[in-house]
């Protein structure tokens, strides 16, 4: 399945050329690079015959309500292990937690201590006892065959770009597309999150080094948004009538323009951005700005 390239035209030089691909329009439940993610994961559970998938998330994750709407799809129980003790008792108040629920995923919430030991072995051992015959996916759904999935997110097609540009969460989209890259072809990842660990992380699962990280538009870290920015993607709706998620794309085309009014692209630059969805989580963001007395996100 192949996404469409849609040209953006808006404030640019006429040097440069800006192209969005548009990953948002897979599917209408799981979009983006959730999609590409869960491809062969799925493939792969459904070939062990597991009882489930288990895996982990936010209050607003884009992959907790994918693999909950997949689980509900393709008829296997779904398990989210939940950042946050807090939030066991507001699901309704959660808009993604809420879907996720009707979707039939139970959940598991645990502090976020705990859950920065998700990744140790003690910790899945014991999910694994607990959820005996559950596949397990890490938080964001990176892992090899994820990235198998995102590698195909770049065709022939997109060979004329001199430029590719992803936002960057776990790293795996971004890994995807540069073993998917041409030579001449530069990456650029645009982290929504502070720290430089990612680097560590992507080069374990590339040998291209054709990519670059582009770290100063995290907006202060995860899940952090500005008034500036509520204003980009405002602006960027109203005149493209492409929605952005604020967490990750957002921020990115945010980077991009700013990274073309500094000069950073060069002249006759054909630039590819990939959007990868999280549009559910708008919602969610709008209720955090809402009491924030911030301006809202006006479109979704």
């Amino acid at each position: 399945m192949h996404s469409v390239n849609q040209e953006i035209k808006l404030y640019l030089p006429q040097n440069i050329s800006l192209f969005l691909k548009r990953e948002d329009l897979l599917h209408p439940e799981i979009s983006g690079n959730k999609f590409r993610k869960l491809k062969y994961n799925l493939l792969e559970a459904q070939s062990e015959s597991v009882s489930g998938v288990l895996t982990f998330g936010g209050a607003f994750s884009n992959h907790i309500a994918a693999v909950a709407f997949a689980g509900k799809k393709f008829g296997f129980d779904t398990v989210g292990v939940i950042r946050g003790e807090e939030l066991a008792g507001k699901i309704s108040e959660n808009p993604t937690l809420l879907a996720a629920q009707q979707n039939g995923m139970k959940f598991v919430f645990v502090s976020r201590e705990s859950f920065r030991e998700k990744s140790s072995a003690a910790f899945i051992d014991r999910l694994k006892k607990e959820y005996e015959g559950f596949y397990i996916l890490p938080e964001g759904g990176t892992n090899e065959l994820a990235i198998k999935g995102c590698e195909e997110i770049l065709t022939d097609e997109d060979a004329g770009f001199t430029h590719i540009c992803c936002a960057v969460g776990t790293g795996g989209t971004l890994s995807g597309i540069i073993n998917s890259s041409l030579s001449h072809q530069k990456m650029l990842g645009f982290p929504a999150l502070k720290g430089s660990f990612l680097s560590d992380d992507i080069r374990s699962f590339v040998k291209n080094t054709n990519w670059d990280l582009i770290s100063d538009y995290h907006f202060g870290g995860y899940g952090k948004i500005t008034e500036e920015l509520i204003r980009f993607l405002n602006r960027f709706y109203r005149e493209t009538e492409i929605p952005l998620d604020p967490i990750y794309t957002g921020k990115m085309m945010f980077g991009i323009y700013d990274l073309i009014e500094k000069g950073y692209f060069p002249e006759g630059s054909r630039i590819l951005a990939i959007h990868t969805g999280g549009l559910q989580g708008i919602k969610g963001m709008n209720m955090v700005l809402e009491k924030k007395k911030l301006p809202l996100l006006n479109y979704i």
